[in-house]
């Protein structure tokens, strides 16, 4: 219900998958080993990139091709020279890319690509960090314990102190409040 939408983009070759092979869909680590894996993506990936829509991008263009768009411009920022096949968590192509870029929707890409898996975790970590520093902007919302998503207790910080900046206005419990 608040933040941004952040998108990563992780290009691996061969020889980085041992540093990183115990890397796993964001949602299924602890905030302390996504942290450490972030830190050895940042090390040893060939490319890191990350790209976001604010929430009134999300509210003009709606989540999905706000989150499509972030996603382009981190594969973008990422892609390199060379051949590549962009591997995209989802069941959507990313539309524009670069011509020539091939892509390839996973459906549970997290689980199924280390490189994925990869990406997950940096636009975990990134926005995690944004929520912590949104807390301190927009206090009384627990946006450092929540980050955004629709708990009971945003729930009730959003009733009582009204939507901030940070909130997706497009979102039912945002426009409600």
């Amino acid at each position: 219900m608040a933040g941004p939408v952040v998108a990563a983009a992780v290009r691996l070759s061969k020889d980085q998958i041992g540093p990183l092979a115990w890397a796993r869909d964001s949602k299924k680590l602890s905030a302390a080993r996504r942290e450490r894996l972030y830190a050895l993506i940042r090390e040893h990936a060939d490319a890191v990139s990350v790209a976001w829509a604010h929430p009134d991008r999300i509210d003009r263009d709606n989540i999905l091709q706000a989150s499509l768009a972030a996603m382009a411009r981190a594969a973008r920022r990422a892609s390199g020279k060379g051949p590549a096949l962009l591997l995209v968590d989802g069941p959507f192509p990313v539309p524009g890319l670069p011509h020539g870029l091939r892509q390839k929707p996973l459906i549970k890409g997290d689980d199924r690509s280390l490189a994925v898996a990869c990406a997950s975790i940096v636009a975990k970590v990134v926005r995690d960090r944004w929520m912590r520093r949104l807390s301190r902007r927009y206090p009384g919302f627990g946006f450092e314990r929540h980050k955004g998503y629709p708990t009971a207790d945003h729930l009730t910080a959003l009733r009582a102190l009204g939507p901030s900046k940070a909130h997706r206005r497009s979102f039912a419990p945002v426009r409600e409040a």
